[in-house]
């Protein structure tokens, strides 16, 4: 995760490398400059009770590498084949490319990036289980 800059609105919590971490009053900006180091919004994590659904659950494993909790070469083949699995369901266009652009991240090593790409698929996903609860 070299050269990441997080960019942090009042109060907000980040997971670094097991710590949580708040930020105080005022927006505030910090550039991580080591790399592999493990990180996680939180305002962007799945908790474990919300992993229900197939988007979320691959999400997870990307959120798991970033928080420390899973080996990223344990991982890796695990997010790229319920990518496969989510791209045999999710055909439009859009999905297509999140999907494609999330399977390019976790090939790179680059699991915030993956982990943003699945979670743009999670209206779709809900879209896709209302009509077929219709």
């Amino acid at each position: 995760m070299t050269g990441l800059i997080l960019k942090l609105a009042p109060h907000e919590r980040v997971l670094i490398n097991g710590a949580v971490i708040e930020n105080g009053e005022r927006r505030s900006r910090l550039s991580i400059v080591t790399p592999n180091a493990n990180i996680l919004r939180l305002r962007d994590a799945i908790h474990p009770e919300e992993v229900r659904t197939p988007v979320r659950r691959v999400a997870y494993i990307a959120q798991l590498v970033l928080s420390g909790d899973a080996d990223p070469d344990e991982a890796s083949p695990q997010l790229l084949r319920g990518i496969e699995q989510l791209s045999q369901v999710m055909t439009d266009a859009d999905s297509r490319s999140l999907l494609d652009r999330a399977s390019r991240a976790v090939m790179s090593q680059e699991f915030y990036p993956a982990m943003r790409h699945l979670r743009a698929l999670l209206p779709r996903e809900e879209r896709l289980f209302a009509a077929m609860r219709q």
